[in-house]
């Protein structure tokens, strides 16, 4: 999957794809709702999602919860612990998930060997801080029904471009809540926004999974523009 995943935004040569398949990792199959690392950790090693879904998020003193990024296959959401050495923020699974850990001194060999992985992992990083402006636009100047619009034109291309969306159709893991705590919206605000997109005949929601309707107008009413995600592969359909 990690393969997969970087090559949706760059290109490897064989060399390169060998020395990915080379890494040592430990393999763990975790429960929904489970911390990968939390707030304060000191990590020695990065998580690669294989399978399921996971978040980044903030935990308020009072309980509330920020989620700031969704993460599918492919993803490695902890690479930055590579260079910063304690945890500012905490990750959880969304849904039961297998996850990969890569030692950060076998990652650091990695990218001193193959310069050209250590400059594809920035530009993942840096694809990453493209997301998080998109989102902190949509947070404060997009209006609800435009926010998760747009949250779900990036949720497909993203899962399209690693293989697990297509004709319009993907999966889609959570709950209104993990919505609401992402969006910065209620529940209740986010079960009225759904349920407007639904009888517009823009999207259908069933069985964990979105099915988009009517992407053009996806597009048009988030005003959407996908040159943040960086894809090599821009295919939609």
């Amino acid at each position: 999957m990690l393969i997969r995943k970087l090559e949706s935004i760059a290109t490897l040569s064989d060399t390169e794809r060998q020395a990915i398949q080379g890494l040592p990792v430990r393999i763990h199959h975790l429960n929904a709702r489970q911390d990968i690392v939390r707030d304060g950790d000191q990590p020695t090693h990065c998580c690669l999602v294989l399978e399921g879904w996971a978040c980044r998020y903030k935990l308020l003193r009072q309980g509330k919860r920020q989620i700031m990024s969704f993460h599918i296959p492919g993803d490695i959401p902890d690479l930055q612990s590579l260079h910063v050495r304690t945890m500012d923020h905490s990750l959880a699974t969304l849904t039961k998930a297998l996850v990969a850990f890569i030692p950060h001194e076998s990652l650091r060999e990695l990218t001193a060997r193959h310069p050209g992985l250590a400059a594809v992992f920035w530009r993942d990083t840096l694809i990453d801080s493209g997301i998080f402006r998109e989102w902190l636009v949509s947070m404060g100047r997009r209006s609800a029904f435009e926010h998760v619009a747009h949250l779900f034109c990036e949720l497909y291309l993203k899962l399209q471009a690693v293989g697990l969306a297509g004709n319009f159709r993907c999966p889609l893991p959570m709950t209104q809540t993990d919505l609401a705590d992402a969006l910065g919206l209620t529940p209740v605000h986010i079960n009225r926004v759904l349920k407007e997109m639904r009888g517009q005949t823009l999207i259908t929601l069933r069985s964990n999974a979105l099915v988009i309707e009517a992407w053009d107008e996806l597009l048009r009413v988030s005003e959407f523009d996908s040159t943040y995600l960086q894809l090599e592969n821009r295919a939609v359909g």
